[in-house]
């Protein structure tokens, strides 16, 4: 079933050839017209003017070539030179009884970096666009074979910290670590995620009011970046809490790194950076600072220079993700590396990664890439607030789905909120990966906690029953093994349907995007459900029909089960 589409677009390529036509790109779609064919290829009209015919004619005589492969139920040309190609039944009942969905191990290592949580500050609605498109995307480089490191880079070293590290040092002058003489072991301090929420937005604050209060925390930043004891050993503490916080809120997400690196990691590797970038002789000066060319001729727009270091000598964002990719290929030597972060960072990154490949980072063929998303916000187009204005943290979003999923809940059963609980991130996840990637949009609590439409209860909902129906069959002991006959339309849809997996995941591969396969559950799960209410399926007394239907049903369940899996999205028991 996964070749399908292969083989399809194979058959066709060699029927142009046998008529001394060439097409080195065949594209083969699904039809429209599903009274008419199940595919069409339209390759004759760009053939035309090559081949001084006119399409109809070329089309005919491919047509002619495929009409001979029992492959095919029907082939027609219509309109001016549109091939329609019916697909026997004989052939679908083949590849559907073909339950090829694992793919071969790919000796290729893609590194994903994704999440980008800050330590000491609460994750806010602005992570989760990043952790749910990334997890999905590195679940599905992993289910296609290829090898995955995935990191959240986190922001761990900068001056948020130092401006928490100066409000503590205000508010408890006493403990040990803001003393420079004491040598002993730290007596235990309490310090909760709670308190850091607290004191990183009343620091920042009194820095934007007080100059003397950012120069205090400027000078804290340099102590925590040189090690200082004490407030590095704080620092440590702090990290610790902090990362136990994050990690809470990930795992609600079904979100999973490999590392949680930082800025903290980079930045002890700058200095060699630094060494190895000037013996190349690419670092120029400008108005004092030390920066890298990195345009290029073929640029449309400016591509201003990229910053390594300041004028006062102190250096940037960009370098420390440039002393990151230095790290990483000398420590994991991925084949890609990919960034899934806010589309606005997109001039940051072409700097960087053009830096990566002038000073000979990354090998001649390691690609970078670049995910870029959209914004979400709020059901009235604005971003996401807090009732006094502040930024919503991530945790209560995800407590409002939840609390609209179980006032929507039905069913008094034990685990009501651990269900409530798998239904509100189903409906997070599949909103946030529905659209485009690069696109933003408005997340509608109410809409996409619905049981109908495009939503991901929606999707649960119809998996459950899928997952149903298989196990009343189980129950009264009733077999199935293989698809026997294709007895109605509605049969040859799902099949249909479920013969471009591996196109759509393809694809979805290709762009770095996930709306590909929200819209494919989408259409596999509508068309089951179409077919589950055409299809008596339990009660047939057809013992060869009853068994197709409970194959259908099988691997339908499959399908959709492999795709929420990429999505992280899990599968309740009942609904």
């Amino acid at each position: 079933m996964k070749n399908f589409y292969k083989i399809l677009k194979d058959k066709v390529y060699k029927a142009i050839i046998a008529c001394n036509y060439q097409d080195n790109d065949v594209v083969v779609f699904e039809s429209n017209r599903k009274d008419l064919a199940d595919y069409q290829y339209n390759g004759a009209m760009k053939m035309a003017k090559d081949y001084h015919k006119s399409p109809v004619e070329i089309a005919k005589d491919i047509a002619d070539k495929l009409q001979n492969d029992n492959f095919f139920k029907e082939i027609s040309v219509a309109g001016p030179g549109f091939i329609n190609m019916r697909i026997s039944d004989n052939a679908l009942i083949d590849f559907t009884n073909v339950e090829d969905y694992e793919y071969e191990s790919k000796d290729k290592l893609i590194f994903l970096d994704y999440g980008g949580a800050n330590v000491a500050k609460s994750l806010h609605v602005g992570h989760l666009r990043s952790a749910n498109i990334g997890e999905a995307l590195k679940r599905l480089c992993q289910y296609l074979g290829y090898n995955t490191i995935s990191d959240t880079h986190l922001g761990d070293f900068g001056r948020p910290l130092g401006l928490v590290i100066l409000e503590l040092s205000k508010r408890n002058p006493d403990w040990k670590y803001f003393d420079p003489n004491y040598n002993g072991a730290y007596p235990e301090v309490t310090i909760t995620n709670e308190l850091l929420e607290e004191v990183y937005p009343t620091a920042s604050s009194k820095a934007k009011e007080d100059e003397e209060y950012l120069k205090e925390a400027q000078i804290m930043t340099t102590r925590l970046q040189n090690k200082e004891k004490g407030i590095y050993d704080l620092w440590q503490k702090i990290m610790e809490v902090s990362k136990k916080d994050i990690k809470k809120i990930y795992d609600r997400l079904n979100t999973n790194f490999d590392l949680y690196k930082g800025e903290s990691d980079a930045e002890f590797i700058v200095p060699e950076l630094l060494q190895y970038l000037n013996k190349l002789n690419i670092v120029e000066e400008s108005e004092g600072a030390k920066v890298i060319t990195v345009k290029e001729e073929e640029d449309k727009l400016d591509i201003p220079p990229m910053l390594l270091l300041k004028s006062d000598g102190g250096y940037l964002y960009s370098t420390t993700e440039l002393a990151t990719i230095y790290d990483r290929m000398r420590e994991y030597n991925p084949a890609e590396i990919w960034y899934i972060t806010d589309k606005r960072q997109e001039l940051h990154f072409t700097q960087v990664f053009r830096a990566s490949k002038k000073a000979g980072i990354i090998n001649d063929d390691t690609k970078l890439v670049f995910a870029g998303f959209g914004t979400m916000n709020g059901k009235d187009g604005r971003p996401f607030k807090t009732r006094d204005g502040g930024v919503m943290r991530l945790n209560d979003l995800l407590d409002q789905v939840k609390a609209e999923c179980l006032k929507r809940l039905n069913i008094d059963i034990e685990n009501r909120d651990e269900l409530a609980e798998i239904i509100s991130m189903s409906a997070v996840k599949f909103a946030d990966m529905l659209p485009n990637r690069e696109t933003d949009y408005n997340f509608d609590i109410e809409k996409f906690c619905d049981l109908e439409g495009k939503t991901g209860p929606y999707i649960l909902y119809s998996a459950v029953r899928m997952k149903s129906i298989l196990n009343k069959a189980k129950e009264n002991n009733i077999v199935f093994h293989k698809l026997n006959k294709i007895a109605n339309e509605f049969d040859r849809e799902v099949i249909i349907a479920l013969n471009n997996l591996d196109l759509v995941l393809n694809n979805a591969f290709a762009s770095q995007s996930l709306n590909e396969i929200t819209e494919y559950l989408y259409r596999i799960t509508t068309t089951f459900n179409r077919f589950y209410t055409e299809n008596i399926i339990l009660k047939e007394e057809d013992n060869d029909l009853r068994e197709s239907w409970l194959y259908l049903t099988d691997i339908t369940y499959k399908v959709t089960k492999i795709l929420l899996d990429i999505l992280a999205i899990k599968i309740p028991d009942r609904m």
